[in-house]
C-alpha cells in the first residue's frame, strides 16, 4: 500500500531536476507510505519521464522495495495497493517457467504484463493504481482497479502529461493558473463529491475505475480504455435460494481470506452492523489466533451503539478495542480532513472515519471493514425508492403532489433531526412522474431545481448525469439491480471510496473491503432481486446465508449510519467561520452563487428557521476548501 506519482515532459531536463520535481510530489503524500519511497527517470531526446512512489510495507517487508524492473531493464513499474490473487497468479507464471526475485505482488504485476501486455489487467483480484513504463513499445500504462479503491489523478497541462494517487501532488507542481470545472461544481453540489472522470478543477480528471490509460511517447497522445467488461450481467432464474445463499457464504469467506494476507498485524473495523460483523466473524474463523476488532462509540447515548459491536466482539473471542468519543473529538480535526481531500468533499461520515482510522492505527496497519456491502447486496434504504415512486405516482395525481410540496414540505424541512420526517421529506422531493427519480435520490446535495436556483446562471449545468447514463445505458433506473449499477459508476467511487482511502491513508492505515470482489459482484448482479431485498428485507441473502452463526435476529437489527452533528457545530463552533463564507464582499469576489438565494439558506439555518444541515455544510465545506485549497493556485 503506498501513492504513487508520475510525469511525463516534452522539455528535456537533467535527471537532477526530474529527481527534485518527482521527490516533491512523493513528499507531499509521505502519509500514505510512510515506511520507504523509490524514484525512477529516464531521458529521451523528445520526452523525459519521472515515476515515484511511497510505500507503507503491507507485504514483502524486505524485498518489495519499488519501483521494480524487468530483467532486461525495459519495462519499470510503480504500484500503489494489494492485489489479492497475487500467489495464484504467481504460481501460474512459475509453471511457465518464470523467476521472481521477491516475494512481492508488485512485481508478479510486472512479470504478468511483460508476458501478456496490458490485456493481462484484467486478472488482478485488488485494489490498486499503477503506472509502467515499457520502453519496448515506447508507452506509459497507468491503471485503475475494478471499483476504484485506490484513487488515481491525471492531467495534460503546460507540455506536462502528470498522474497521481492524490490531487495534491498535481496541483502542488503543475497548478499554475487553475480554473474551477463547472461540471466538477455542478456534481459537488448535487451529490457532495465530485465523481470520475472529473475533478473540481478545469484540466486534471480521475481516471475512472476499471479503466487504464495508455500513453504514446511518440505520438504524445492517449487513450483511456475499459479494463474489464462493466456491462450489466444477465440474470440466472434457474438458480435456487438455497443454491444462492451456499455460494455466498463460499464466496465471502473466500474473499475475507484473500484479503487477510498480510505481513503486519490486522484486524477489522467491527460496527455491530450486518457488514462489519460479518467480515468479523469470518476472518476469526480464519485466523489461528484472536483478531483485532475495533469501534468507536459516542458518549451521546443516542449515537452510541456500542452495545452491538460487544454482543460481536464477545461471540468471536476478539481482542476488542472501543474508543468512546465526544463531539469535540470529532470536530478537533475537521481543517484537516476537509483540506486533505484536495476538492470539496462533505460526506460527514469522514469525521469519525478518520477519528477511528488514528486510533486503529496505534494497533495494527491493515484493517478489514464492511464498506461495499450495501451496494453489493442491496442494502440501501434509497433501494425502497423503486417501489416507493410506483406505488405513490400512481395514487397520487401529480398536480395534488405539487400541492402537498408547496405545503408539507416546509413542515418536514423545519425537523431538525436526519430522522424518519427528513427521509419522508427527501422522498417527497424526489417524486418523479417521468421514472428519473432515482437521480434525486443520490443528490445528496441539492436537487437539480434548487442547485439552478443556487447557482449563477452562468455556472449552471443541466442535464448533469447524461454521460453517465449513456455509459451504463440506464436513462430512468427502475430496478434494484439498476440502482446498484448506477452507485457503482458514481457513489461508490467518488462518494464512500474517497471517504476511506483519505481519512485512513491520512493517518497510514489501509483499508480493505472484502465485499468489494468482482466474483462477488458478478455473482449478486446475477440473482433475481427478491433474493436481495425480499418484501422491504435488505440484504436477504447475505443474512440469511449468515444467520444461523449469530444470536437470533441479530442481523435483522437496524444500524446507525456513520455521521456527525454537524448541523449543531454550524451553529455554534463553526458559526463563526461559517459567516465569514457569506460575507457579500467574498460571494461577489467569487462570482459563483446567487447571494440572495446562499444567504437566506444560512441564515435560515443558524436561526433555527430550517433544518438546512446537509446543504448548508457541503456549502461551508466547498468555502473552506475554496479559501485554503483553491485560491492558492487560482488565476
Amino acid at each position: 500500500m503506498c501513492g504513487i506519482n508520475g510525469f511525463i515532459t516534452t522539455v528535456n531536463k537533467d535527471t537532477d531536476l526530474l529527481v527534485e520535481k518527482i521527490n516533491k510530489m512523493n513528499n507531499l503524500i509521505f502519509h500514505r507510505g510512510p515506511d520507504d519511497d523509490g524514484v525512477y527517470t529516464h531521458n529521451d531526446r523528445d520526452y523525459s519521464i519521472a515515476m515515484g512512489m511511497r510505500r507503507l510495507s503491507i507485504i514483502d517487508l524486505h524485498s518489495g522495495k519499488q519501483p521494480i524492473a524487468s530483467e532486461d531493464g525495459k519495462i519499470t513499474i510503480v504500484f500503489n495497493g494489494e492485489i489479492y490473487n497475487y500467489l495464484q497468479l504467481k504460481k501460474e507464471l512459475q509453471n511457465k517457467n518464470i523467476e521472481f526475485k521477491t516475494t512481492s505482488d508488485t512485481e508478479v504485476i510486472l512479470k504478468l504484463y511483460e508476458l501478456e501486455g496490458a490485456s493481462s489487467f484484467a486478472k488482478l483480484d485488488g485494489m490498486f493504481g499503477f503506472s509502467i513504463h515499457d520502453k519496448r513499445k515506447n508507452k506509459i500504462f497507468i491503471a485503475r482497479d475494478f471499483f476504484g479503491e485506490k484513487p488515481l489523478y491525471y492531467s495534460n497541462l503546460n507540455n506536462t502529461f502528470s498522474w497521481a494517487s492524490e490531487l495534491k501532488s498535481i496541483v502542488n507542481i503543475f497548478g499554475e493558473n487553475l480554473k474551477i470545472s463547472k461540471t466538477g461544481l455542478n456534481h459537488y453540489f448535487r451529490l457532495t463529491y465530485v465523481p470520475a472522470p472529473h475533478t473540481i478543477y478545469e484540466g486534471i480528471n480521475k481516471l475512472e475505475a476499471n479503466h487504464y490509460i495508455t500513453y504514446d511517447l511518440t505520438t504524445k497522445d492517449y487513450i483511456i480504455t475499459s479494463i474489464s467488461n462493466d456491462v450489466k450481467i444477465e440474470l440466472n432464474t434457474d438458480i435456487s435460494f438455497k443454491e444462492a445463499k451456499d455460494k455466498t457464504k463460499e464466496l465471502v469467506y473466500d474473499s475475507v481470506e484473500s484479503r487477510s494476507i498480510s505481513d503486519v498485524p490486522l484486524g477489522t473495523w467491527l460496527s455491530g452492523g450486518v457488514d462489519s460483523s460479518i467480515v468479523s466473524l469470518c476472518l476469526s474463523q480464519i485466523k489461528d489466533t484472536k483478531i483485532d476488532t475495533f469501534s468507536i462509540g459516542f458518549k451521546k447515548q443516542s449515537f452510541d451503539e456500542t452495545d452491538k459491536s460487544q454482543v460481536v466482539a464477545k461471540m468471536i473471542n476478539s481482542n476488542h478495542h472501543e474508543f468512546i468519543i465526544g463531539e469535540d473529538d470529532l470536530k478537533d480535526n475537521i481543517h484537516n480532513i476537509l483540506v486533505n481531500f484536495d476538492e470539496p468533499f462533505s460526506d460527514t461520515a469522514a469525521l469519525p472515519t478518520d477519528t477511528v482510522s488514528n486510533m486503529t492505527s496505534n494497533y495494527v496497519k491493515v484493517a478489514l471493514t464492511g464498506d461495499g456491502g450495501d451496494e453489493i447486496f442491496g442494502g440501501y434504504t434509497k433501494y425502497y425508492v423503486g417501489k416507493l415512486n410506483s406505488r405513490y405516482t400512481s395514487i397520487i395525481p401529480k398536480r395534488l403532489h405539487k400541492s402537498i410540496l408547496k405545503y408539507v414540505s416546509p413542515v418536514l424541512q423545519s425537523n431538525m433531526e436526519r430522522g424518519r420526517l427528513f427521509q419522508i421529506n427527501k422522498m417527497l422531493n424526489s417524486v418523479n412522474y417521468d421514472g428519473d427519480f432515482y437521480w434525486d435520490i443520490i443528490s445528496l446535495g441539492n436537487t437539480e431545481n434548487q442547485l439552478k436556483k443556487l447557482l449563477k446562471e452562468d455556472n449552471f449545468k443541466d442535464n448533469l448525469f447524461e454521460e453517465y447514463k449513456s455509459r451504463i445505458n440506464i436513462d430512468k433506473p427502475k430496478t434494484i439491480h439498476d440502482f446498484r449499477f448506477v452507485d457503482y459508476v458514481l457513489s461508490l467511487e467518488g462518494g464512500m471510496l474517497a471517504k476511506v482511502d483519505r481519512t485512513s491513508m491520512l493517518n497510514s492505515l489501509e483499508c480493505r473491503a472484502p465485499f468489494l470482489n468482482k466474483k462477488i459482484w458478478d455473482f449478486t448482479a446475477s440473482l433475481p432481486e427478491k433474493f436481495l431485498m425480499n418484501g422491504w428485507d435488505k440484504k436477504h441473502i447475505l443474512k440469511k446465508a449468515f444467520e444461523d452463526q449469530f444470536p437470533k435476529d441479530f442481523l435483522e437489527k437496524g444500524k446507525r449510519g456513520f455521521g456527525s452533528p454537524v448541523g449543531d457545530w454550524l451553529r455554534s463552533s463553526l458559526r463563526e467561520e461559517l459567516e465569514s463564507y457569506i460575507d457579500i464582499k467574498f460571494l461577489e469576489s467569487q462570482n459563483l452563487f446567487n447571494i440572495d438565494v446562499i444567504v437566506p439558506l444560512v441564515k435560515n439555518h443558524l436561526a433555527k428557521k430550517q433544518d438546512n444541515t446537509f446543504r448548508v455544510w457541503s456549502f461551508y465545506c466547498f468555502q473552506k476548501w475554496y479559501k485554503f485549497n483553491y485560491l492558492k493556485f487560482a488565476n
